[in-house]
């Protein structure tokens, strides 16, 4: 056979066959394992007698409620400010405040040795396997480089001095922080809320400032950290203000 009767046969061959490519299929092992920075909201019964929180844990052990991670699903809590690590899993699924991005108990935020006015935590997935066992721990190199590139997603505060809009972690050194709840045309209308909210919440610390002609700030605080200003922004939320923002004043 001549090469251009062996390559007329290998077109006639190649046109009858059809391509699948090979696609794969991707395991449960390698779903995206979930990450959050912010601050971890550290339990007390009052706040489960309120309501704030849904459910209940016992302060005495290393307990974790989340907000979307089921029950059992092992995690890592690393406080950046030490580079201490809890490896642990999640005693129950909860609601709780949207500011915070997980519930612990006094035990946990004591192995964490956590700042209690500005309690900074990052959250890890863990991947499960048959011999994971909570503990406390210093963070391997790897996981730092982890930590470090993880994106801030939810946790975000901007500086608004001098009219600046630079967005940046709450990981910073301790500020003057401040709840802004609206911006207002009419100065009537933030007095008029002001008013409303002092009457509420019996809180004292709500703030009008005029920005230009036709733009008044009411705001609340300022508050020294972030411990300070979580009663204040709890009681907002059951007046019905959610995603509140938080800035650096």
């Amino acid at each position: 056979m001549t090469l251009r009767k062996f390559l007329i046969c290998l077109m006639v061959i190649l046109s009858g066959c059809t391509y699948e490519p090979t696609t794969k299929k991707i395991s449960s092992d390698e779903k995206i394992l979930y990450s959050s920075l912010g601050f971890a909201f550290i339990y007390d019964e009052i706040f489960y007698n309120q309501k704030i929180i849904s459910k209940k844990i016992n302060n005495d052990n290393i307990s974790i409620l989340h907000s979307s991670l089921k029950k059992n699903t092992p995690i890592k809590i690393f406080n950046p400010q030490n580079e201490i690590t809890l490896e642990t899993k999640v005693t129950k699924i909860a609601s709780y405040p949207k500011i915070f991005n997980v519930v612990i108990s006094k035990k946990a935020a004591e192995l964490l040795e956590l700042d209690p006015d500005n309690p900074y935590v990052e959250i890890l997935e863990v991947k499960k396997n048959k011999t994971f066992i909570a503990k406390k721990s210093n963070i391997f190199d790897e996981e730092k480089k982890v930590a470090v590139n993880v994106p801030v997603n939810d946790v975000q505060m901007d500086d608004i001095s001098n009219n600046k809009s630079t967005t940046k972690s709450l990981i910073v050194e301790k500020n003057n922080y401040i709840i802004l709840i609206s911006d207002f045309y009419y100065l009537d209308s933030a007095n008029n809320l002001k008013n409303k909210l002092e009457q509420e919440t019996k809180i004292g610390n709500f703030v009008v400032k005029k920005i230009n002609d036709n733009q008044f700030r009411l705001y609340a605080g300022p508050y020294e950290n972030f411990n300070a200003l979580k009663s204040t922004y709890i009681s907002l939320n059951h007046l019905g203000f959610d995603d509140l923002n938080i800035y650096n004043n």
